[in-house]
């Protein structure tokens, strides 16, 4: 939630051309080196730096900070990380995880099992108002008690002994380990999280520690040279938390890395171009959506939300505001998610089928519409992205609708608490490479990620279903059914995929543009052009 989402859930004029590359880089952009080996990174103030509460995946400053039993390597592969291994039940339900026994906390106090209980029954418990603990950690036993105040500890979890943690589910479900990956099960330190103002001083386990943080100015993170796995090869990084132009900054060699889209990828796409050689592109596992209020009028009857689908002219959005540097969405999957088919029909613009939506719907004069409000995230005057949304929904279909502007720091707190209206800028971004991940997580109707209220029980018994199917085929066969009766029910307008582009320095080595966020810079090293 993204990540999210995951998904970085994304909520500003499609987002296409940093999609990817945000989740990567924390909160946005850029990386510049200099001669004692630090990577600098131009980007904004960070939410937080609480893994229960952070709603960003794992691939920025907090994701290097802190660390978790399990991570995803650049592959989107598991790989151990405070666990040295595991061994899973044959009924699939018990994971026993053996910690290594030199990982340890910032302040070199050892890393324990009751650590990882404490962390993720503080996550848990109602007070903490952690938005995705039951997205990533519901399977465990007794986590949805506890965080519904049925509980005041987790069930499921025991620490056999100092260096070895039982963790029980209840259902076998084969993405359990990849879900561990996600920031809200990091490990924190107990004394350290009570202590005010905490953040800005964080005791974690990770491979950089947080040795400066100014406000909005400046964050500055120092290589762990007591890591428990190989330290990192660059000696810090250094986020600069203000206002920049990074590509200008590139193109006078300043920086090493940026997001490129527009005109600018246009011009870098000739080989004849300086800048042709440092371009890398690909397609990133994030779906960019309007979301839409099931639960309120119009939008609780299909054949609006089917409506609103046809009448929007995706490839014109795409090619007048990332200049073609995206692709239509046909459905919830992005390209490259397993299970992906590209076969679902999706809505390709039809204004006319649109109306006669409307018509059947029992709006044969769009006046009767009730008033509709757009929420999107921003300061100051409504976007030229918004604007065209609107403006086409209001030719093609006659729909008056007032967008709303909310502050981007607490965009999705709003959204979350259910103050988005009718109609929402929204997106996921993948927290780890499986279907499960944007159809349960997105559209199940118990699930807290479903923001639009979305409800469709023969769906929520097929998602049930799909959870412990241990047969790779069948599983996928069961996502593709799940996905074409969820693009049949338009619970949100399907916009695009975004397809990512950077520059990249040859003096920036290892660095993978992966299609999700990944917590990599630990492997990036620095070398001369």
């Amino acid at each position: 939630m993204n990540k999210r989402i995951p998904i970085f859930i994304l909520a500003a004029v499609f987002l296409l051309l940093s999609c990817n590359f945000a989740n990567q880089l924390l909160e946005g952009g850029t990386a510049v080196t200099d001669p004692e080996g630090a990577v600098r990174l131009q980007g904004s103030q960070p939410r937080t730096l609480d893994p229960a509460l952070t709603l960003s995946g794992p691939s920025g400053a907090l994701g290097h900070i802190f660390s978790g039993l399990v991570a995803l390597d650049t592959d989107l592969q598991v790989q151990p990380e405070l666990a040295a291994g595991w061994t899973v039940s044959a009924d699939g339900l018990v994971y026993t995880f053996y910690l290594r026994p030199n990982a340890r906390f910032h302040n070199g106090r050892a890393v324990a099992a009751a650590d990882i209980i404490y962390s993720w029954e503080r996550a848990a418990h109602p007070a903490a108002g952690s938005d995705t603990v039951v997205t990533y950690l519901g399977d465990i036993e007794g986590v949805q008690a506890m965080h519904t105040g049925q509980a005041d500890h987790i069930s499921g979890l025991r620490a056999v002994d100092d260096h070895t943690l039982e963790v029980r589910l209840t259902a076998p479900v084969v993405y359990f380990l990849e879900k561990l990956a996600y920031p809200v099960s990091y490990v924190v330190d107990r004394e350290n999280v009570s202590q005010s103002d905490w953040e800005h001083n964080p005791n974690g386990t990770g491979p950089f520690k947080l040795e400066t943080w100014r406000d909005d100015e400046i964050m500055i993170l120092v290589r762990n040279d007591d890591y428990y796995l190989e330290p990192a090869h660059i000696s810090r990084l250094v986020y600069q938390l203000g206002p920049g132009l990074p590509l200008s900054l590139y193109e006078t060699d300043q920086i090493d890395l940026v997001g490129i889209g527009g005109d600018t990828l246009e011009r870098v796409l000739d080989p004849n171009d300086p800048l042709a050689a440092d371009l890398r592109t690909g397609v990133s596992l994030c779906t960019s959506v309007i979301g839409l209020n099931n639960q309120r009028p119009p939008f609780d009857d299909v054949r609006v939300r089917q409506a609103f689908n046809y009448a929007l002219d995706k490839e014109l959005l795409i090619e007048m505001f990332s200049g073609g540097n995206a692709l239509p969405s046909v459905g919830p999957l992005p390209p490259g998610m397993p299970g992906y088919t590209g076969r679902q029909p999706g809505y390709p613009f039809d204004p006319e089928r649109a109306r006669q939506l409307l018509v059947e719907a029992g709006y044969a004069d769009p006046a009767n519409l009730p008033p509709l409000s757009y929420t999107m995230a921003g300061y100051g005057d409504v976007n030229g992205y918004v604007t065209a949304v609107i403006t086409q929904w209001q030719e093609n279909l006659g729909a008056a609708i007032e967008p709303v502007i909310l502050d981007p720091f607490t965009y999705y707190d709003e959204l979350y608490a259910g103050n988005g209206g009718q109609l929402f800028d929204s997106g996921w971004c993948a927290d780890y490479p499986d279907p499960q991940n944007f159809l349960d997580v997105l559209y199940h109707s118990q699930s807290s990620q479903n923001l639009g209220g979305y409800v469709n029980l023969m769906v929520d018994a097929q998602l049930e279903k799909a959870r412990v199917e241990r047969d790779v085929a069948a599983r996928l066969a069961l996502y593709a059914d799940i996905e074409q009766q969820i693009v049949a029910d338009a619970p949100v307008v399907f916009l695009s995929h975004g397809v990512t582009a950077v520059l990249v320095k040859p003096r920036l080595q290892n660095y993978v543009l992966t299609p999700m966020g990944v917590p990599q810079w630990r492997y990036v090293s620095l070398g001369s052009d």
